[in-house]
Parts: C-alpha cells; structure tokens; sequence
C-alpha cells in the first residue's frame, strides 16, 4: 500500500483554504489539515472536511456522450471532437455563445475565454459571476477604480468595529468568521444586520433584523447620522476623494431620517443611531457583505453605498478596514481576473478599447483575427434573448455550470436552453443542464489537476493533481486545446502543461505580470496586483490613492429604490434565498458527499411562528411556496429566527429548487438577478 499527502486548495468557497488530499494506492480517499496556510492555518469547514468524498464517486462522466433519438450513447473522443467541431464551425461568430466556470482554473477559464473570441471569433462569453458579484465589479470600480475586494482575510481580525451586512460569514465562509471572532475578542464591536438570526447574526454586540432590500436607506441613514454628528474623516474626503458634496445632497435629505428608515428597513430608531455611532466612531472599520448586498435590480447602487460609507469614515487602505465582498465560489474571482466577461480581456482590459483589442489579437496570433471589439451578451441577458428573439443565438458551450438550478425562474432558463439547435456541456457529473446538451464531456475534477485559482482577497493559490481523472475523463485545459486544434488552430493552443498557459496569462495581465509557478508555491502564495518577479503581491488596495486614473475615489449620490417585486394581496410575502453551511450551490458535489448529504438530506422555507400561525402551517408540514413564475412543495420549518413577513429557502436542492420561483428581473447595470427579494405566497396542500 502505497500512501502520500498532496497539498491543494478547497473547491468551495472563496476563502482559500489548504488541505491536503490523502492519496491510498493512487486514489483521493481523505483530507487531513495542512497547517501552514496563513488563511486557515489547518482549519477547514464541514465543506472542506469531507471535500474527498465526490471525487470517486460511482456517477462521475468517465466517457463523451452523444444524444440520438432523445438518448444519450457513449462515444470515442473522436467522434465527439468531429461532431462539435463541424457543428461549431457551422455557426456565425454572433449565433455562439460560451459559459465559463468559477469551479474550474484560472488557466482553463483563460483558454474557454482565447477559445470564444479567437477560434469562435464570438463576443459572447460569461460565467455565474453574473449571478453573484456582478455588482461589486461594476460598483466598486465605478467608486474605487477597482472591482474586487480592498483588503485581506487577515486583517479583518484586527479591525475595531465589524459591519457584516448581505453576508451570513459563519455558515458561508466560515474561516473568515473566524476572523470576525478574533476581532470580537480583540475589542471589537460586531454590527450584523440580517433578516435572519444567522450564527452570523449570534455573533452581533448589534444585530439588526430588516426587510430585504432596503440596504441603500440603512447605508444612506447611518451616513445622515455620521455627518450629522461630524464623524466623518474630512481629511480623508478632502485628499482623497471627490463629489462630497452630492452624497451629502442626498443622504440628508428628510427621506433618509431615523425615523423614517426605520419604517423602510423594519430596524428600531435606536439600533439604527447605535450602528451609526459605532461605525462613525471607531476605527478601524471594515464592511464585509456577499450576496445579500449584490443579487438585487439595485445591486450596484448597494455596492456603491458601501463604498460611500467607507470613504465618508477614511476606512480604506488600512489594515482592519475596507469594503470586504466576500466572493462565493472559489474561483470566481480568478474566472473574471480572466476576461469570462462579456466585456472584458484578462485584467478587466474592455474589450472596447482599441489598444487592447490589438494587444490580445497580436498576442494570440489568430491568423483571421479575434472577435470584433464590441460588448457581447451577459449569461442573463443570453436567456431572454434565447426566449424572446429565437434563431438569434443557437449555439452554445458551457464549462461547469449548472444554469438549470443556479440561474433565476428556471422555467424560463429550460426554455432559453431548449430553444439552442446546439449545445455541449462540460462537467463532472451529469447534471440537470447536461441532461439538456448534444454533447456531454467528462472533465477532471479540482483533485485531478494542477493549476491556480484566484480567492476573494485576490490571493492566486495552487492546485496540486492528487489522482488521475477517472476513465476517459480529461482535464479542462486539454479538451480545449484538442477541440481547438481540431477547428485548425493548434499553433494557437500549442501547451503540453498548464504552467505554460499560465505564463502566457501573465504575459498578457497586468495584474499577473509577476507571477509564475514557482512564486506561488509556497504557502502564503501572492495576492494581485502584482507587477513585476520582485513585487511582494498587494493584500491591502488604496493604501495612498485609488485605481482610477487620477488616483481619486468618487462618492455616489444613491437614492432608495424598492425591489423590482414587492408583496401585494395576492403575495403578501418578501422570498428571499441563500446558502447553507453543509451545501455548496447546485449540490452536485456536496449531495454526492455521503456524510454532507446526510446532515441536510433536502431543503426548506423558513416562516415566522406569527405567519404559521395565521397561515394554519406547522413545522415540518410540506407547503406549497407560490410565485409569478412558478410553485414548488417544500417542508415548512417554523422558526422564530426570521423576520414576521419574510420567508427564506436554500436554493440547492433540484426537488424542491427555490429559483423556480425567483425573479430575473435585472440590475440595469451589472444584469445580475433579483434573488433576494420577490413577492410570495404559501398554501397548505390540500390534497396532501
């Protein structure tokens, strides 16, 4: 019996944690802590502990499928590469479209992204970031210059006052909870304002129930309260800033009074002039927040909100402070650092622009050029355009996605997919969007490979292969190159490893440029930007001036929108949705994993004892949850940890799938979904 330890990074959240992967006779067969890892120092979550048991698993795609007559038949590598191969190349640019993958590496998000625009020569490419922290790369770079997290997992442990809002951190992200302890027992105040009593919420010196979606009236509230009372750092918004004064136009207006906001919010008059005395008048302060700030038709104006509280009290480029997006799967920062944008090469260079445009064609070497310089469609976007203006796009390629349970009104997305003549999907599994493909192709999964993946706080950590793919399974980066080279342009995706399209993603990524394998792989890896081979990394951003061109941060005058769908007579309830502690997303790997699966075997809404009790529902009794755009049956779990009027459903669980009843409507500026917040009704099942 042969037995070793291999050294990688969690598939999960966007943390980052290490562990190492115990390897029995050349298969995964455990985890065990690595200890050296400065974000989680040989801890792991529930997630990560058991984060060997999918690999093996007797389901996993060991061969391509083929769909004929309706039923899908193996078939030869071969076979698979022609047929997509002549299918793809019977498209026009504009009638493709491809989906990339937070699950899957840096460089193999790079390749699908070379691959749309240089062999398929298509503006159109995106991935699930769409669906989680659009807003904070369009919010913060609109406000900062830069789209992504300021500061470190680390130093959130040194901060005084800690305002988690839009962030259930203990079950989602737990070994940045951790760091929120280490604070708390360090002196510091924790402000948590949530519909839910969350652990996170168990956490709080404040906590802070109110009605999903009025984030911008809290934010713009406690703003009035600070100014008001002459907290704010007028040193810092003179050096550093701009537009002070049409924030200052806007957050004093009568609209934005204690009083006031409190009927918007739900939050008592005196826990809202608390938040505010904490946050004006400790420092450092640092806001961390996830979905609950960016899955609204308002997102962007929430990120920017918390990016005017932050300058209004100089909480920026400082240890312990920042605006801390706390990104969700583990490569999701990584996959947009990559250009699987619609509008963006690798670095967030626009595709718009002429230079950069010339900069990738001449990188790339295409010999009939790349796409045209011009924005494509988001994944949103692509499925109303798929519904409403049929034969437009008809063609698509999706890498490690699971539309048909991650995106908003699933009805909606069967229908969008079903309308394509042409769709092939990659993955580990069979999952209920692979069901709908042409073509499906077994990929590798994180433990059988190599390569980087970029955290929440910008920091690019390694993948180490630990097993071989199971059957004919092949590695992401290997699939593209080999279809490439099929479609005629091997010379364009010559590597023979993965180091090599790494260096070649460094070459092209400003923010990359001082990066290579040997640098990261050590323990505390490098967090970008990092310039040049002798640059230490940047966990902290906006230490002396912003990333805009003139350095300047730019205050946003943001006014209170209510959601897009709001209770009535008919749905006199606000649904909103999220995650829980022992599943990730779609489930297709936690509800493959025996011992997770078995702690939370299926989901649930969550009702308030007083609406129960008006609504004739008992705990555990199987309800009916109502929406516009579809219903679903699901147990009912009473609990007094949720707000009167708000109801709250986990959205991994296919049987009862709680974005059947979500809503698409859409951010007019990052199209990310309105998740959190749509009208709902519940029923008793009568026939039950």
């Amino acid at each position: 019996m042969t037995l070793k330890y291999v050294q990688t990074t969690c598939p999960y959240c966007g943390t980052g944690c290490s562990f190492n992967l115990v390897v029995q006779d050349g298969k995964v067969v455990g985890t065990a802590p690595y200890r050296r890892s400065p974000v989680n120092e040989g801890k792991v979550c529930p997630k990560g502990t058991y984060a060997h048991e999918f690999v093996n698993s007797p389901d996993r795609l060991t061969k391509p499928l083929i769909k004929k007559d309706g039923k899908f038949v193996e078939a030869t590598w071969d076979e698979a590469y022609d047929l997509i191969a002549q299918k793809f190349k019977s498209y026009k640019p504009d009638e493709f479209a491809a989906l990339a993958s937070a699950r899957v590496s840096n460089e193999e998000n790079y390749l699908l992204m070379k691959f749309a625009r240089g062999v398929m020569k298509s503006r159109h490419i995106d991935h699930c970031a769409r669906l989680c922290h659009a807003s904070t790369v369009a919010g913060l770079a609109a406000s900062f210059g830069s789209g992504a997290m300021t500061n470190s997992i680390l130093d959130i442990a040194e901060s005084k006052c800690v305002f988690v809002i839009g962030s259930n951190t203990f079950e989602q992200h737990p070994l940045i909870g951790r760091k929120i302890v280490q604070a708390k027992m360090n002196g510091a105040k924790v402000i948590v304002a949530d519909p839910r009593y969350t652990p996170t919420a168990r956490q709080a010196d404040l906590y802070m129930p109110f009605v999903s979606g009025s984030d911008v009236a809290i934010l713009n509230c406690m703003m009035q309260q600070i100014i008001r009372n002459g907290w704010e750092d007028k040193e810092f918004i003179a050096r550093r800033t701009k537009d002070y004064e049409k924030l200052k136009e806007v957050v004093m207006k009568e609209a934005y009074s204690l009083e006031n906001v409190s009927k918007i919010s739900g939050i008592p008059v005196e826990s809202l002039k608390t938040a505010a005395e904490w946050f004006g008048t400790t420092k450092p302060g640092a806001i961390l927040y996830s979905m609950g700030i960016t899955q609204h038709t308002v997102g962007v104006d929430n990120v920017r909100s918390t990016a005017n509280i932050q300058m209004l009290t100089g909480n920026l480029g400082k240890p312990g402070s920042g605006v801390n997006a706390l990104r969700g799967q583990n490569n999701v920062q990584g996959a947009c650092d990559m250009g699987a944008l619609p509008v963006v090469f690798t670095g967030y260079q626009k595709v718009t622009d002429a230079a950069a445009h010339k900069k990738f064609a001449d990188a790339w070497g295409f010999p009939d050029g790349i796409c045209e310089p011009k924005n494509g469609y988001e994944v949103t976007v692509m499925m109303d355009v798929l519904t409403d203006k049929p034969g437009e796009l008809k063609c698509m390629y999706i890498m490690g996605e699971n539309p048909m349970l991650s995106d908003p009104d699933l009805n909606h997305v069967k229908h969008a997919l079903e309308s394509l003549e042409f769709l092939v999907v990659q993955d580990i599994f069979l999952t209920e969007t692979a069901e709908l493909a042409d073509v499906v192709l077994p990929a590798a999964c994180y433990a059988e490979r190599d390569g980087t993946q970029t955290s929440t706080e910008r920091r690019v950590q390694m993948w180490r292969k630990a097993q071989s793919p199971p059957g004919e399974a092949k590695e992401d980066w290997q699939i593209i190159s080999e279809l490439a080279a099929r479609m005629g342009y091997a010379k364009q995706f010559p590597y023979q490893d993965i180091e090599e399209i790494f260096t070649e993603v460094a070459a092209v990524t400003p923010s990359y440029h001082g990066m290579n394998y040997e640098r990261l792989n050590r323990p505390e890896a490098l967090h970008w930007p990092c310039p040049t081979t002798e640059h230490p990394g940047t966990p902290i951003l906006h230490k002396e001036k912003f990333s805009h061109p003139d350095g300047i941060g730019v205050f946003a005058p943001i006014e209170w929108k209510p959601p897009a769908e709001v209770p009535d007579a008919e749905y006199p309830f606000v649904l909103t949705t999220g995650r829980v502690l022992w599943h990730w997303h779609t489930g297709s790997m936690t509800r493959r994993s025996a011992t997770l699966d078995a702690e939370v075997p299926t989901g649930w809404i969550e009702i308030n004892p007083e609406d129960a009790k008006a609504l004739g529902i008992k705990n555990k009794e199987k309800v009916r949850a109502i929406t516009r755009r579809g219903s679903v049956d699901v147990p009912a779990k009473v609990t007094p940890d949720i707000m009167k009027g708000i109801m709250f459903m986990p959205f991994h669980f296919a049987e009862c799938a709680a974005n059947i009843l979500t809503n698409n409507a859409l951010d007019p500026i990052a199209k990310i979904p309105e998740f959190k917040a749509c009208a709902v009704k519940v029923e008793k099942i009568t026939e039950a």
